[in-house]
């Protein structure tokens, strides 16, 4: 007799988009499904589409309180031996249910992640499906999240247990929860397993992102969740130089997020980047980067290239000012 899988999907003001969500996995091959979603105090017509589903559906409605508690409603509401995050504007192909939880089966691993993609769409009301995004097989999972690799939510699928054995879904985080919750699954020690193959999509419409739609609350939410982290593996005995290094590449990534919206947190991330791992060096695509940073080292590489970037952006401001003003020169 196939277990149950638990669909837990949390929504708010996503009218356009839950009833995709929903039915993508009433349309999964796989037997035993049970699709549960939590309206997290929407005001447009959400509620009204999840409630027209009926008895296909376990849904329940509460006063807004974002996204990681509606997470943690569903979870407490669910039966399942297997977990599946699905956000309520992004969904799963018929297959992606039966697939992993065969491989789970198979391989005895607590989490599954797979390949995923985006669907954009565009300002005419037209989408697309962008390439597939390769997850890959991660040498050291741990490394791979505490580093800034990342896999869209939907392409996962949990055990029970590996949720039960986590720190749950952190109700005080606005941005970066689902990296949060990853790195709380791996740092309580399940196996975690990648199997080939997209069966996730993932929506974007328009040019706001979670970043640029407040970049003070992305950053400082990734920074949180990697001092959590930093903080649990000095707990558990763990910090070591390759989990150090991991860190400080991220620190990195994150200054280089502030450089242009606060020059203050830029040079914070910089130092606590070289603090965590004071031999750091980026790992620059550029190579005329690669080639002053081990004749220069990091620091004066990094002055070197903020300054270049600096006036790039200078110029391109200039230049777009003076083509607006119909100049051509």
């Amino acid at each position: 007799m196939p277990q149950l899988v638990s669909v837990i999907i949390p929504c708010f003001n996503a009218e356009q988009w839950i009833g995709s969500a929903i039915d993508s996995c009433l349309q999964q091959t796989y037997s035993d499904v049970e699709i549960i979603v939590i309206d997290d105090g929407s005001t447009d017509n959400s509620l009204e589409i999840i409630k027209s589903y009926g008895d296909a559906i376990i849904w329940r409605s509460y006063p807004r309180k974002g996204g990681n508690y509606a997470r943690n409603k569903g979870f407490d509401l669910s039966q399942g031996e297997y977990i599946q995050y699905l956000d309520a504007d992004d969904y799963i192909l018929p297959e992606k249910i039966a697939r992993q939880v065969s491989f789970l089966e198979a391989t005895g691993a607590d989490v599954v992640y797979g390949d995923w993609r985006h669907q954009r769409h565009l300002p005419d009301g037209s989408s697309f499906l962008d390439k597939i995004e390769i997850s890959g097989v991660q040498a050291d999972i741990l490394a791979a999240l505490l580093a800034n690799w990342w896999v869209a939510l939907a392409a996962l699928m949990y055990k029970r247990n590996a949720v039960e054995n986590s720190d749950r879904w952190d109700e005080t985080l606005p941005a970066a929860q689902d990296r949060d919750f990853f790195l709380s699954v791996v740092m309580n020690e399940a196996k975690v397993a990648y199997q080939p193959g997209c069966y996730a999509v993932y929506r974007r419409y328009g040019s706001v992102t979670v970043s640029t739609s407040s970049k003070a609350r992305w950053l400082k939410s990734h920074h949180l969740v990697l001092k959590k982290a930093e903080q649990q593996l000095l707990q558990k005995n763990q910090f070591s130089m390759k989990y150090r290094h991991a860190l400080a590449k991220s620190y990195f990534d994150l200054a280089r997020e502030a450089l242009f919206f606060d020059y203050k947190q830029y040079l914070m991330f910089l130092e606590e980047s070289l603090v965590m791992f004071p031999e750091f060096k980026a790992n620059s695509k550029r190579r005329f980067y690669r080639l002053l940073q081990d004749i220069l080292g990091f620091r004066q590489t990094e002055r070197i290239a903020c300054t270049i970037l600096f006036v790039k952006k200078f110029l391109s401001a200039r230049t777009w000012e003076m083509r607006n003003r119909g100049y051509t020169g």
